[in-house]
């Protein structure tokens, strides 16, 4: 790689103000939810005839518009238009030019303040109008930003991205980690993974080509982050197989393959984090499959969502660019049923994992639960959120009735109760405790738990508010006790309660 040319096109990035905020500003916030649909017509009316470097370069790179070839020598003065050539981010015909790479800004906020990157990726379905290459390599999607999203804060010493493809793990995990191992199946991935990081100025990663952990046998590390292809897709060939999103195994084994071998590649105490696909099979319990998969290790699996096998296949096709109507698009529904069929799968499960290899002995934490709530805004904080949850769980399943009863729980500071009352009835009929941020989750509690709760100020001890409580309602303090301690360390783990 031409590390001069990369410099000289960070500066004209640098210079054109090829911002998120800026591309936003100029095709406002209808055209940029127009982008988030895969319409590019308002952002194209808003910025057409725009010579503004910045308008230049997002008609060429994002909205796949040729370009004046003077237009974009004016926007890229620094590396020029064979510069550019060179590093694979435009081709020329003539006097216009059309861009080889989706080049895009993309921001983001972590525990370490707000940032911002260039991401190099291949043009997408939007921009050539046309199925994807088996070998695509995908930009910044949702599930990057929702993994991205996730990731625990603290710094650490190694990390490994499993599956980098176009690196975006890779650099956010630099931003913790002294040392990152980026792996990936696909040489093109790789390319231009190493790209975003130059162009980025991230030098602490190191690219490794191979399949999963193959490039780093018998090497641990502190945390590891995948969004692995985990996309279940028919072995058969006439099913097309993107490597962005398959990893050519059966079902939904690529997911499990990856826990089962995640013990032997992380140090005591090393967390890994990704994201996932599990089946439910003839009337099984997929969530419980899927923790069945982390066998040693401390898990905790949230399912977000589950899709009958005719939805799963059509996103997945839709996906690969393969629209209905098309003479493709019915036989390879048709396949993916039949697949499914096969193993009576009934449903497909996805969500988070959380993996912990033990410092010592067994698991304590084995949690698989079902979180439907629509998460917004507070799922760029939940790489927070997860780690004062886990530190919460750490601290309460260490302790016995009489450690809980020693507590000084406070109520989180996002947690709001809501009463509801059958008319003209003078006691709640229904009594929930809201999470603002989170996970959002609600828990229904009945009237001694929520005058508990209530009293947790974190000056108070938990056993000085059950005796408290236990007198009010007139109930003997021990079947209280015995009543409210397991729903404490439930509102604990969940972040409802402080106990730090």
């Amino acid at each position: 790689m031409d590390s001069a040319a990369v410099r000289a096109l960070r500066a004209d990035l640098e210079r054109a103000g090829y911002t998120v905020e800026r591309l936003v500003g100029l095709w406002g916030a209808s055209g940029e939810a127009a982008l988030e649909r895969e319409d590019r017509v308002p952002a194209l009316r808003a910025i057409s005839g725009s010579d503004d470097p910045a308008a230049v370069l997002a008609r060429l790179f994002v909205l796949g518009q040729d370009e004046d070839l003077d237009l974009v020598a004016g926007a890229l003065p620094g590396i020029g238009i064979e510069g550019a050539e060179k590093l694979g981010l435009i081709a020329r015909a003539g006097h216009r030019i059309h861009a080889a790479l989706d080049l895009r800004p993309y921001s983001f906020l972590d525990a370490r303040g707000a940032g911002q990157w260039w991401i190099a990726s291949d043009l997408g379905e939007l921009a050539t109008g046309a199925a994807l290459r088996t070998d695509h390599v995908l930009g910044v999607g949702g599930a990057s930003v929702t993994l991205s999203g996730l990731l625990l804060p603290g710094p650490v010493d190694t990390a490994l991205d499993l599956g980098t493809g176009c690196g975006i793990q890779a650099l956010h995990l630099a931003r913790e980690a002294r040392r990152v191992v980026a792996t990936d199946i696909s040489p093109r991935a790789l390319e231009l993974a190493a790209l975003n990081a130059e162009l980025n100025g991230v030098g602490s990663i190191e690219f490794r080509l191979g399949s999963l952990f193959d490039p780093v046998v018998g090497e641990r590390f502190d945390r590891i982050a995948s969004n692995p292809p985990f996309v279940i897709t028919p072995r058969r060939p006439d099913v097309p197989e993107y490597e962005y999103r398959d990893g050519g195994a059966v079902a939904d084994d690529l997911v499990a393959g990856v826990l089962r071998s995640l013990h032997e590649h992380l140090v005591p105490g090393g967390i890994a984090q990704l994201l996932g696909n599990w089946e439910y099979r003839a009337g099984g319990d997929g969530l419980q499959r899927a923790l069945g998969w982390a066998d040693g290790l401390d898990a905790w699996i949230i399912e977000r969502e589950t899709l009958d096998p005719a939805r799963y296949a059509e996103t997945w096709i839709r996906d690969g660019g393969t629209k209905p109507g098309t003479a493709e698009y019915e036989p390879l529904v048709g396949a993916w049923l039949d697949d499914f069929a096969s193993r009576e799968v009934n449903a497909i499960g996805f969500g988070y994992l959380l993996l912990r290899r033990p410092i010592g002995g067994a698991p304590v934490l084995r949690r698989a639960e079902r979180i439907d709530a629509p998460l917004g805004q507070a799922a760029a904080g939940l790489g927070s959120y997860l780690a004062t949850t886990l530190a919460a769980h750490d601290a309460i399943a260490s302790l016995d009735a009489e450690g809980v009863l020693a507590l000084h729980p406070a109520v989180a500071s996002d947690v709001t109760e809501e009463r509801s009352h059958w008319p003209g009835e003078e006691h709640p009929s229904v009594i929930t405790l809201k999470q603002g941020g989170g996970l959002r989750r609600e828990f229904q509690v009945g009237t001694a738990l929520a005058a508990v709760v209530g009293a947790c100020d974190g000056e108070l001890s938990l056993g000085a508010i059950l005796a408290a409580v236990a007198s009010i309602l007139d109930v003997d303090p021990a079947e209280l006790a015995a009543e409210i301690i397991p729903e404490v360390r439930e509102l604990a783990i969940a972040g409802i309660l402080t106990v730090g």
